[in-house]
């Protein structure tokens, strides 16, 4: 037996070719695979590509694929998403999940526990004992995201314009802003910002300026930092609540590009998590969110993998 886990993100993705033991035998790698930022056709060739070079011209066909990617909770993307994988997925079982399950299943397997998700955006996601799904966020960078690092670099140029006009205080974060920038002066930020050429990670780039300037004392680098635990915390409390586990033991996983690059998330945001859930702890996660797309995909191959259902919301929307 042999399967595919594929996590595609906005900025990578990964494939990886599993044995029935779960034992990774060879991986591919391409770019981000965003239906928004690069189309239907974009997408496609992104994800044939990874997979072709995960697989390597063995003569394997994939007893079952599962394929990780943002938008499929909602039904017109998860339909484009699955025509793609029908149409380039070897005659194999398909399975097309959240991203963020598959972050979850990577450290958690089939347990219960809650993935708090920072890169270029955000999202936290939960599933229970009960195999109830919750999420908080991953609405994208216009109207969500908080806590990710296009949130923490945007709230940084932000600071940086406040300052230069005299409405914010003074912040260390300027002359690294220029810096990352490659400009010597805040008037030459907002046609860069704003440039359609330049993509938003260059922007969530920012963290690890944001982070320095924190360790360093910059109160204004600090008061980020601090905004964007709050607003992560703020999801998890959020999802943890609605799926009655603030009481049960269960990890949370923090996983995503933020926080290997901003420690300052890392250190402080662990005794805020298990003030929500006194009994959980907290890991960052370590393996490739593809892992857990491999876990999943070995479940469907064995007969069928069993996809959390998202749990009702009252009446009340809470």
């Amino acid at each position: 037996m042999h399967v595919l886990g594929i996590d595609a993100g906005g900025t990578k993705t990964v494939c990886l070719l599993a044995d029935e033991r779960g034992l990774i035998l060879s991986e591919g790698r391409g770019p981000g695979a965003n239906l928004h930022a690069a189309g239907e056709l974009a997408v496609e060739k992104v994800l044939h590509q990874v997979m072709e070079a995960a697989l390597d011209g063995r003569p394997v066909t994939p007893d079952a694929i599962c394929l990780g990617i943002a938008g499929v909770d909602r039904q017109d993307e998860a339909n484009t998403v699955t025509a793609i994988m029908r149409r380039i997925g070897h005659r194999s079982r398909v399975l097309v999940v959240n991203d963020a399950l598959i972050a979850l299943v990577a450290g958690a397997r089939d347990a219960p526990g809650i993935v708090i998700i920072s890169g270029t955006g955000s999202i936290v996601y939960g599933r229970n004992a009960h195999g109830e799904a919750a999420r908080a966020g991953g609405w994208g960078h216009m109207i969500g995201d908080e806590g990710s690092g296009y949130w923490i670099g945007r709230e940084a140029l932000a600071a940086v314009m406040r300052a230069g006009d005299g409405r914010g205080p003074a912040t260390r974060l300027r002359p690294d802003v220029l810096a990352h920038f490659g400009i010597a002066d805040v008037s030459r930020l907002p046609r860069i910002v704003y440039d359609r050429d330049i993509p938003r990670k260059s922007v969530a780039a920012l963290g690890p300026i944001v982070d320095r300037a924190a360790v360093r004392g910059d109160a204004v680098a600090t008061r980020i930092l601090e905004q964007a635990g709050d607003e992560l915390v703020l999801a998890a409390r959020s999802v943890a609540t609605r799926l009655e586990m603030r009481g049960d033991a269960f990890t949370f996983f923090l996983a995503g590009s933020v926080f290997r690059v901003v420690p300052w998330l890392v250190a402080h945001l662990p005794h805020r998590l298990t003030e929500i859930a006194p009994r959980s702890s907290v890991h960052v996660l370590e393996e490739e969110p593809a892992v857990g797309a491999v876990w999943l995909a070995l479940a469907e191959a064995r007969g069928g993998a069993v996809i959390p259902k998202y749990k009702s919301a009252r009446a009340d929307g809470s």
